[in-house]
């Protein structure tokens, strides 16, 4: 995925950083589990995210074990969250969503470019046709949701809300089928409008490098050669949709992981769209991209 939602690691508590850090491996370690050990190098904060989400409804201390690392085999056993209701549903996502955005990647190069990609995509071919047999309807609807994307990136569409709108459907669609009516409505509002975020920050984080390799961006194509000029009225849309993201999360009830989830939409999020729109961002994720081990 792409690992813009994380939290502001700084203001965690010394507690809410421990158990971010366990739902992380405790993630990876259920991704290992059902997909096999190559489908844990597709891990991302995203996906950890949702995880947390997924397990709202849980109250009380968080269920913590601790295993053996197998990216640290000669270190000592690590705190792990491996109770987490949500756990093994986010693995799956996490899984069929990796596996088609490196298909993505190997549709949008030529062979030597996209060679990574395709040798990547192969790794994992494996966990995603287990992960897709768990959740056929989660991915048809990526699949769908990647086609109609594609149509609109060949079409070069200057719209920005009309392929924002169709990634943002992906996330919508993660949603478990058994949740309760009031409660799916308020985290598809949720998962909308943090997809919605992601798709127009990231075209925002690509757009010189699409601007030398000639790639479609829907920036560059709502504002042919005045990007730049136009930075606030994006800005002023992705706020618009952090507020609604905010507002669906002020309805819904607290849980363990809340003070977790709070730091990431209230100051993760801005953190990392302030990153990026200055420049910053893709040096701070080289630089602590692997932080979550330490």
């Amino acid at each position: 995925m792409f690992g813009y939602i994380r939290p502001n690691r700084g203001e965690l508590k010394v507690r809410e950083l421990e158990s971010y850090e366990a739902a992380y491996c405790g993630l990876c370690h259920a991704i290992g589990r059902r997909h096999g050990l190559a489908a844990r190098m597709f891990l991302s904060y995203d996906i950890v995210f949702l995880a947390m989400l997924l397990d709202h409804e849980k109250c009380g201390a968080i269920s913590i074990q601790r295993k053996r690392c197998p990216a640290r085999l000669g270190c000592r056993k690590k705190r792990c969250a491996c109770d987490m209701e949500g756990l093994e549903a986010a693995a799956d996502m996490g899984t069929i969503l990796s596996y088609w955005k490196l298909r993505d990647e190997v549709a949008d190069s030529g062979f030597w470019r996209g060679l990574a990609a395709r040798f990547l995509s192969r790794l994992l071919r494996h966990g995603y046709r287990l992960a897709a047999h768990s959740l056929p309807e989660f991915d048809r609807t990526v699949q769908s949701a990647l086609r109609e994307l594609r149509q609109l990136e060949e079409q070069r569409t200057p719209s920005l809300d009309r392929p924002a709108d169709t990634f943002a459907r992906i996330l919508q669609a993660a949603i478990p089928p058994e949740t309760a009516e009031e409660k799916r409505r308020i985290l598809e509002q949720l998962l909308y409008h943090i997809g919605r975020w992601i798709y127009l920050l990231d075209a925002w984080d690509d757009l010189e490098e699409d601007r030398q390799s000639g790639s479609y961006n829907p920036i560059s194509a709502r504002f042919p050669g005045e990007e730049e000029a136009h930075q606030e009225y994006l800005r002023t849309t992705l706020r618009h949709s952090q507020g609604l993201v905010l507002s669906a999360w002020g309805l819904l009830e607290e849980s363990a992981w809340s003070g977790i989830v709070n730091n990431i939409l209230y100051l993760g999020m801005p953190l990392v769209e302030e990153l990026v729109f200055t420049g910053q961002w893709k040096a701070v994720k080289k630089r602590n991209g692997r932080r979550i081990h330490e």
